[in-house]
């Protein structure tokens, strides 16, 4: 995994490194021009949060309500009680954890503070859903940020993405490679994994970073890990396997984990409910 950082190593890179008003849905994001003649749009750090060891989004579903409580996005194995075991789900947990809020240059705006983890696993997938104690409604009126919004469709082999790293304050530009049908990694799979171009070269604290498609703006996955020595299927050492069994070890590439499959299970009022059509994110 593009692991959390703690402990030690943790302290040492740190040395170097009210009344709700009505507000508007998001709009669409800045687009600039391309050498193509193409449009993109412009990715920076407004709505990534940095967490204690890993990063994160502020993120919305396309329906989400300027009142719904906000919800953060970043990994499962970056929850502050350690790795879920394979098979766990973990809901409705109570959670105080704080996040720093970035602006569009990577500047911490504020703190926000989650209520509980309303969602989290590392089987099929590799992720956590955090509701916070504020509205998009508060987050946008005190700090004049919006969330991300989740893309609602698969990504597309080729396309240009980002992945934004709110911990090390870092974009990484690369493309969408392929897709690895089964992800193992100790004893954790993963499911229609998202495998990066080798220009997005991420390391530990990028764990949770959102993946930005560069065309939309969308999120749509979580940056989560990397074969970092060569070795097959082991803990850091991801190895992708095919429909047939057969098993590819990639070094030095990295990967991520869609998330057009978290739309479906949003309900309305940012609720995770995992029995709305359409949700197929593993239940308890």
């Amino acid at each position: 995994m593009n692991k959390p950082l703690t402990g030690a190593l943790l302290s040492l890179l740190l040395l170097g490194a009210a009344a709700t008003p009505a507000v508007a849905a998001p709009t669409a994001p800045t687009t600039t021009p391309t050498a193509s003649g193409t449009t993109a749009a412009a990715v920076g750090f407004a709505g990534t949060v940095a967490l204690s060891n890993c990063s994160g989004s502020v993120v919305r579903a396309p329906g989400s309500q300027p009142n719904d409580l906000a919800l953060v996005l970043s990994n499962g194995h970056c929850l502050e009680s350690g790795f879920p075991a394979a098979g766990e789900v973990v809901r409705d947990r109570p959670s105080s954890r704080s996040f720093s809020l970035l602006n569009s240059s990577g500047s911490k705006v504020g703190t926000l503070r989650a209520s509980k983890v309303a969602y989290a696993t590392m089987t099929d997938t590799d992720i956590s859903v955090y509701q916070l104690t504020r509205t998009y409604a508060q987050i946008q009126s005190q700090y004049g940020i919006t969330a991300l919004t989740l893309d609602d469709a698969r990504p597309a082999q080729g396309s240009a993405i980002k992945v934004v790293s709110g911990y090390w304050k870092r974009i990484y530009s690369c493309n969408v490679d392929g897709f690895a049908y089964r992800l193992k990694e100790g004893d954790w799979t993963w499911k229609d994994s998202v495998r990066y171009t080798s220009a997005c070269n991420t390391i530990g604290g990028t764990s949770g970073s959102p993946v930005v498609d560069t065309a939309t703006g969308k999120v749509v996955a979580v940056n989560n890990t990397g074969n970092e020595d060569g070795a097959r299927c082991t803990v850091n050492n991801p190895c992708e396997v095919d429909q047939n069994g057969a098993v590819t070890v990639r070094q030095g590439i990295n990967y991520a984990q869609q998330t057009y499959i978290i739309v479906p299970c949003i309900a309305p009022g940012n609720k995770i409910d995992l029995n709305r059509p359409g949700c197929t994110l593993p239940k308890p």
